[in-house]
């Protein structure tokens, strides 16, 4: 056994016998453990500073902490279990609750529909076509589609560019669950109960579509649970054997579940080939053209009192290489640099004053001082991959 994986099975055995003993009152005992648990999780993240679960980790060792200053301070059970949104089952672990008191796996569900049409995605016409001939077309008329349909559909490109929205999307149009996952929801407040998860979750799924409710699980960030690492300790590899078998499991041509995953990934270079492969759809979601960088300047100024001589053309043309949340944040400087200088002038006082229209000129000032996020090396990137992997 490697040493982080004695760190990781030492830090599991503190935790859950911390547990026990804070279910038995011995708050001594238990603080010691729970200290215990927290140096394994530190010497983890310490032995390991490039491992991309280390977030996690961390997380753990201050929830730790937290029950530590609480059972210091003479807080009951009860009232510990309450900060900590938890209860203790028989067995004497915790299961992960929501204040509704969902269990792991169902806290991940978005029981309200996203609620987000097809027109509020702007533009990325081939990457909505390639998503409604894998997913809307299929649970419509599943009839046509005797050779199947794709399971795994993998959305990349830079960050801000839509991905999420158009996940979205599809869930509202197909009316179906949205399950959105990360790294942080996937593993457990224990450590080893990360697959149980996993596989909770795609039985929840699955169950949703026998019921005739299509499902759709997102993975946000999926490069953090499905990427390629150097050093890797066994929870992260147990994960990823698990999803291997759930999308192996969607992917059965004699199952007709309409049971999707959609990935997200700004990283789609560092994903493990096994992953690569089981996603049959690669979109790639980039930057917006002229056209769509002119119609989210019509959206994001729609709800804003413009000048005349604000020319929405020329703004999409200053904002060439800008992704979709770059524009957003141009529009929302302008105002707030706006809203600033009328609180300045002392107009804000009176209740009935408003500020003057954004012009031409406020607009130019912030495109002067602000610049892509996303760098021409790495669109280049994004194309290269793209040219590798595509699956449309």
């Amino acid at each position: 056994m490697s040493a982080s994986q004695e760190l990781e099975k030492a830090a599991t055995a503190y935790a859950l016998e911390a547990v026990k003993m804070d279910k038995q009152g011995n708050k001594g005992r238990a603080i010691t453990l729970y200290q215990k648990a927290i140096e394994s999780l530190l010497q983890l993240v310490q032995l390991y500073p490039e491992y991309g679960l280390n977030k996690v980790y961390v997380q753990r060792a201050i929830a730790y902490q937290e029950r530590i200053k609480s059972l210091q301070g003479s807080v009951s059970m009860r009232d510990v279990r309450h900060e900590m949104g938890s209860e203790t089952d028989e067995s004497g672990d915790v299961e992960r609750a929501t204040p509704e008191g969902k269990a792991d796996g169902e806290e991940l569900i978005v029981t309200e529909k996203p609620n987000v049409t097809w027109a509020e995605v702007v533009g990325l016409e081939l990457a909505k076509k390639a998503v409604k001939e894998a997913i809307v077309y299929p649970v419509q008329r599943p009839d046509l589609f005797p050779l199947g349909w794709p399971r795994g559909i993998l959305l990349f490109g830079p960050p801000g560019c839509g991905k999420t929205l158009l996940a979205a999307a599809v869930a509202t149009e197909i009316e179906g669950n949205f399950y959105s996952i990360d790294a942080a929801s996937i593993m457990s407040k224990w450590l080893g109960e990360a697959e149980q998860n996993v596989a909770k979750l795609f039985g929840s799924a699955r169950k949703s579509s026998t019921e005739g409710k299509p499902a759709i699980v997102f993975v946000d960030e999926l490069d953090s649970l499905m990427g390629t690492h150097s050093n890797e300790v066994g929870g992260e590899i147990r994960v990823k054997n698990q999803f291997l078998k759930e999308m192996d499991g969607l992917m059965d041509k004699g199952k007709a579940q309409h049971v999707y995953v959609i990935g997200a990934t700004n990283k789609p270079w560092d994903l493990d080939w096994a992953f690569i492969r089981r996603f049959q759809k690669r979109i790639l979601v980039p930057l917006p053209d002229h056209n769509t960088r002119l119609n989210m300047m019509k959206h994001y100024t729609g709800n804003l009192q413009v000048a005349q001589d604000v020319n929405l053309h020329e703004l999409a043309r200053l904002s060439e290489g800008f992704s979709g949340s770059d524009i957003r944040d141009v529009c929302q400087s302008a105002q707030l640099s706006l809203i600033g200088e009328f609180f300045e002038s002392g107009k804000a006082v009176d209740k009935e004053a408003k500020p003057r229209a954004l012009t031409m000129q406020d607009f130019r000032q912030i495109f002067d001082s602000r610049k892509p996020s996303v760098s021409l090396d790495m669109l280049a990137i994004y194309n290269k991959w793209f040219d590798a992997f595509k699956a449309l």
